[in-house]
């Protein structure tokens, strides 16, 4: 089937765009747009033209993955200006998405009819540039300045209701979309919103619409681009700012930040397709279970909560379920006190969570979820008691940073049913899931912990079985290097003020004190009886723990903390890090931030390409979505391996080559990274 058809329906020709899955601007889908306006602007038995995308579809954007490549005609505002000079009335029936360039397609038309599940919305600045085919320059003409700015800085896609009364839409219809279209279009009247009048002005809603969205775009440029565009719609007539609008967009989709949230955008796409999960069907999971009520086991029950699942939370005793149920409503307590939930919305939600010291309770879950303490006999003993408790054909998972899932497993009698669900805290808010893949999970087990990711509205990133997986084994190896930074003259607060000035929300050290001293501390204690003499130690962690300073909840950790929370440079520290240097003669030397952020970036992209040639990660995108969505990794730059890249191989192998001299074992030069230096290839073209 051709990208573009036509159907004729007496006078009236349905132009439908037939590019599954979602209708994305191709070059084939512009060329056929273009080439069936024309067709029929010279049809005399044409009187109207109804623009479709199909059932359940209208077009949801460009293409990206056009975007990386240069520019080919014909360009979109060549789409959208021709669908606009037809003579004839244009209709859009939109009966699914219409973002991006497909809002700006259906701008262009006379009349927009939507079905009750039509979304809406001009969604550029998510990808770091700003509506480029009209878009800020017609949407202000519908809804007025201010309120345009908020649209499109924001990203929002609006659900059919509200895009119609905001004016974007004509009418919902009920009934058969495509028909009302086809009966509504020889009536139409031609009404370019270009020739409409922009709203009178409101300078006061305008400028609190700009406060807002500059203090919420977190550096991203095309957000100051897009107000600036937006408010020129009402300053100049419509060619200006088209001319306008087109300049800035050219200049922002070349930018280093939108090429990163690109980048992002369709790796989040590739993050479902597993090798090895054809035909296999999810498992029905209609209620679940979590064992272990504390703060993380809580938070997941919050998650699967506010999904829609009833949750049974088991706990050792009457006390501890008691006081796990206690968290999962002070949760839902504060969500009502900050306004982002309504007391009969949190009652509800409420209302799904059980809590008992009765494992009996497990025989009704279809998935069960072990969030225990990180101690790997403590978890075995939970899945040895699972076997009896547990349903057949349940789903267990364990709830592990680093643990082997394996050794896990292999205490049950059905290790096919077992998988790692890794999630982060707090597991009801943060979006990253690491789905880990033992050596005999069920490909249907594989399968329904993607489709629970999907539903709890998480970024499903499958990992190997491996010490820390992907997103801690890696962020373990930048932890250590940034203490060899430390132990050789940086301190504590200036190598997080170079992370933060990179653009990580927190750095490193002050991360380690929010999450707990001790956790990593356990870890480095499972590992001493392995660890490679050859690798570099450094015991100040250690000493902090010992002298049970174990981060913000003991008051002190990396830095001191006051009553009210507030980071203090510590002289006990200080003088902690002094005598480690003492001790190994070690004479501290002046570090930039750019050799602090060099560096930490060149041990984070060479980790991961171990992992890679492991097959611990499926690809290089994944540890990208992995670092953004669960560590901090500023989305701007796109992620470790995303950014290796754009530094260069060569650059980073030399920082990689520095870094393995200052820690010995472990820190060694990754064979992919040097065989892809050798090769001029990049992670992002590399396939395992």
């Amino acid at each position: 089937m051709a990208q573009v058809s036509i159907a004729r329906h007496g006078a009236v020709a349905v132009v439908q765009i037939n590019e599954p899955p979602v209708n994305a601007l191709s070059k084939a889908v512009r060329e056929g747009l273009i080439s069936a306006m024309r067709e029929l602007a010279q049809d005399q038995a044409v009187t109207a033209i109804v623009l479709s995308g199909g059932a359940g579809r209208f077009i949801a954007g460009a293409d990206l993955r056009e975007m990386s490549l240069p520019p080919d005609a014909p360009f979109l505002p060549d789409v959208v200006a021709a669908i606009e000079a037809m003579t004839k009335p244009v209709v859009a029936a939109i009966d699914g998405a219409a973002l991006g360039g497909g809002l700006e397609i259906a701008l262009a038309c006379d009349l927009r009819l939507g079905s009750p599940g039509a979304t809406l919305g001009l969604t550029e600045t998510r990808l770091g540039i700003i509506p480029g085919a009209g878009g800020t320059q017609r949407l202000p003409r519908l809804v007025g300045v201010g309120q345009a700015m908020t649209l499109i800085a924001e990203g929002r896609v609006m659900a059919a209701n509200e895009a119609r009364d905001l004016g974007i839409l004509d009418e919902v219809i009920e009934a058969d979309l495509l028909a009302v279209a086809v009966s509504r279009a020889p009536g139409t009247a031609k009404r370019p919103v270009s020739a409409l009048p922009v709203p009178a002005r409101d300078t006061v809603a305008e400028d609190a619409a700009s406060e807002k969205a500059l203090k919420g775009a977190k550096g991203v440029p095309a957000i100051a681009e897009a107000l600036r565009v937006v408010r020129a719609a009402g300053e100049m007539d419509f060619g200006e700012g088209l001319a306008l609008e087109r300049a800035s967009f050219l200049g922002l989709r070349e930018s280093e930040e939108a090429k990163a949230l690109r980048h992002l955008f369709l790796a989040a796409r590739e993050a479902g397709k597993v090798p090895g999960l054809a035909g296999a069907t999810a498992r029905p999971v209609v209620r679940a279970a979590v064992i272990g009520a504390g703060t993380m086991g809580a938070g997941i029950a919050v998650a699967l909560a506010d999904s829609g699942w009833p949750v049974a939370l088991i706990e050792r005793d009457d006390a501890a379920a008691t006081a796990g149920l206690a968290r999962v409503r002070g949760t839902y307590e504060k969500q009502v006190q900050s306004g982002r939930l309504s007391g009969d919305d949190a009652a509800a939600k409420l209302c799904r969570v059980s809590a008992t010291a009765d494992w009996a309770a497990l025989m009704e879950a279809d998935l069960v979820i072990e969030a225990a303490f990180e101690d790997l006999e403590v978890k075995r003993s939970i899945f040895r008691r699972l076997d009896g408790a547990a349903k057949p054909g349940a789903v267990l998972a364990s709830n592990t940073s680093y643990l082997d899932i394996d050794a896990i497993a292999t205490v049950t009698s059905r290790p096919r049913d077992v998988v790692g669900l890794h999630f982060f805290s707090p597991a009801n808010v943060m979006k990253l899931l690491e789905i880990v893949r033992a050596a005999h999970t069920a490909p249907d087990v594989l399968a329904t912990a993607l489709a629970v990711a999907k539903r709890l509205g998480k970024q499903p990133i499958v990992a190997g079985n491996c010490d820390g997986f992907i997103g801690n084994r890696i962020y373990a190896v930048y932890r250590r290097h940034a203490e060899y930074l430390v132990e050789d003259g940086a301190a504590p607060q200036e190598v997080d003020a170079a992370l933060e000035a990179y653009g990580f929300a927190m750095g490193v050290f002050a991360v380690s004190d929010m999450s707990g001293l001790d956790i990593a501390y356990a870890m480095r204690q499972r590992r001493e009886a392995r660890r490679d003499p050859r690798e570099r130690y450094v015991v100040i962690p250690d000493r902090l723990c010992e002298a049970g300073r174990l981060g913000r909840k003991t008051g002190a950790g990396w830095y001191a903390y006051d009553a009210t929370g507030r980071k203090i440079v510590d002289t006990a520290t200080e003088k902690l890090i002094s005598e480690a240097r003492e001790a190994k003669g070690i004479v501290p030397r002046l570090l930039s931030p750019e050799q602090i952020q060099r560096r930490l970036l060149a041990v984070m992209a060479n980790e991961g390409a171990k992992a890679l040639a492991e097959g611990v990660a499926l690809r290089a995108s994944d540890i990208d979505l992995t670092f953004v969505n669960g560590y901090g990794f500023p989305r701007l730059k796109g992620g470790p391996m995303f950014a290796a890249d754009q530094i260069g191989l060569a650059q980073v192998l030399a920082e990689v080559e520095a870094a393995y001299a200052s820690g010995g074992a472990g820190s060694e030069p990754a064979p992919l990274l040097i065989e892809l230096v050798r090769r001029g290839g990049s992670f992002a073209g590399w396939r395992g």
